[in-house]
């Protein structure tokens, strides 16, 4: 294919080798950016499962734990893990076919080769034998290690298990730098054009998918509202870029985003902590679409997130509104946004004091179907648990453990709720965890949610 591209063009061997290469990235991206997709979304559901294997001297049996992990994935519609191999799988045959070829036709002076490079590496036959020659081997190092640190850049952010497992594989690749330079020492130049031209559109492409404002044009998992947004635990995502700062070198004119790119930007915000920059983003995004579901939802939550209950209440009844503006919706998108807006409107009038009120909009979750689809399956649960214990604390306690039951029979974990709370009824002790629920639940961050009950 090579020998058909020089003859076919002309060009010099360098620019065919190169080129080549290129085409070959190119075309493999369709597939790493599914990969993105896919990983993201796992990225995102990663604080709902439990932890693969089981903590130290639990006593919990390893297949049982793996066994959990799974279900619960499946669950919450987590993709396939497999997905972490599905980009190499496919790139390591086509990179070692690329790199073999490239050796061989170095290492057999196929015509043209002995001078077909160009600047200091007019050969491409030899393998670097001078000072110049380094240059090659050390960009190729060093653009690995530049690899590793933007895949990685985030590594440290996290403190579970996957965080540790993220330090030493980092670590392992960047030990790998020092073999990759010795070994592109002994590689002919040919092979050198190859493997810094990848090296180098690696990092280009990196970079490019990392940039938030091609993220946002590429609605990836977790950036694009409908499926990451409408969900306060999805707002929290990993794989992204900071926004754009006075300070950046890039600008971005919020006026000439639609209101679905400014949903997508504000998501961001939230997960760096820039609540005020992400609510002006969501406000926007109405002033230019007012009736949109997502971005009354939303902004109901960043006000929750600022403790601006009675204003987060006036965007959750609007979203109401407009969901029931053709009637009682029956669309699996619709139904899991009328559950999400109703639950957190139950906690915005519990948050003012007027559990009542907010009783009554979780109560209006309990009385829907359970939603087939996973994420809608999830929030309905949610409601519930948030349901029991607002019951529990206004003395409520048979209805709260009823649909406490309910809850841990979707999710096992929650089945030590269930025996703190027969506990605390049995020491006539009140059950007063509903604040520390709804804490959890509007953190807006990676972190799994917990309920501790508080002892009086």
């Amino acid at each position: 294919m090579l020998d058909w591209f020089h003859q076919l063009t002309g060009l010099p061997w360098w620019v065919v080798i190169a080129s080549s290469t290129l085409a070959m990235r190119i075309t493999l991206l369709p597939i790493r950016m599914l990969q993105i997709n896919k990983l993201t979304r796992i990225a995102q559901l990663l604080p709902k499962l439990p932890p693969p294997l089981p903590p130290p001297f639990s006593g919990k049996s390893y297949m049982g734990q793996m066994s959990r992990f799974y279900k619960k994935s499946k669950a919450v519609g987590c993709p396939s893990f497999l997905w972490i191999l599905a980009y190499p799988i496919v790139h390591a045959p086509c990179f070692i076919l690329w790199l073999n070829t490239t050796r061989n036709m170095s290492l057999d002076n196929h015509p043209g080769f002995d001078s077909g490079g160009t600047l200091w590496f007019q050969n491409l036959t030899e393998s670097p034998h001078n000072v110049l020659g380094l240059v090659l081997p050390f960009m190729i190092a060093g653009l690995h290690f530049a690899s590793v640190q933007i895949s990685f850049q985030t590594v440290g952010e996290r403190t579970d298990m996957y965080g540790l497992m993220g330090k030493y594989f980092k670590d392992y690749l960047v030990l790998l730098t020092v073999p990759i330079l010795c070994y592109s020492c002994t590689m002919p130049q040919g092979s050198l054009v190859f493997w810094g031209t990848s090296s180098l559109i690696n990092i280009i492409q990196k970079l490019t998918l990392d940039d938030p404002a091609v993220r946002a044009k590429l609605r990836f998992p977790g950036i694009d509202a409908p499926t990451g947004a409408a969900n306060s635990e999805d707002l929290s995502t990993r794989e992204i870029s900071p926004l754009a700062s006075p300070t950046g070198t890039k600008t971005i004119n919020l006026h000439n985003l639609s209101p679905i790119e400014l949903l997508n930007l504000s998501v961001l915000g939230l997960s760096r902590g820039d609540t005020d920059r992400a609510l002006h983003m969501q406000k926007l995004a109405l002033e230019k679409d007012p009736e949109n579901v997502k971005a009354l939802i939303i902004t109901g939550q960043t006000l929750l997130k600022k403790t601006l209950n009675a204003e987060a209440t006036e965007y959750f009844e609007r979203a109401l509104t407009k969901l029931f503006s053709a009637g009682r919706p029956t669309g699996a998108e619709d139904v899991d946004l009328l559950i999400i807006a109703s639950q957190w409107n139950g906690v915005a009038y519990i948050r003012q004091g007027k559990t009542a009120e907010g009783i009554v909009h979780l109560e209006g979750v309990a009385k829907m179907e359970v939603p087939d689809e996973p994420r809608g399956k999830a929030h309905y649960y949610d409601a519930l648990l948030l349901l029991s214990s607002a019951l529990a604390n206004v003395g409520r306690k048979a209805e709260a453990l009823k649909y406490l039951r309910m809850a841990a029979a979707y999710n096992p974990d929650y089945n030590e709720y269930i025996e703190q709370y027969e506990k605390e009824d049995e020491d006539n002790s009140p059950v007063c965890y509903t604040a520390k629920i709804q804490q959890d639940k509007t953190r807006l961050g990676s972190k799994k949610r917990r309920i501790k009950k508080k002892k009086k």
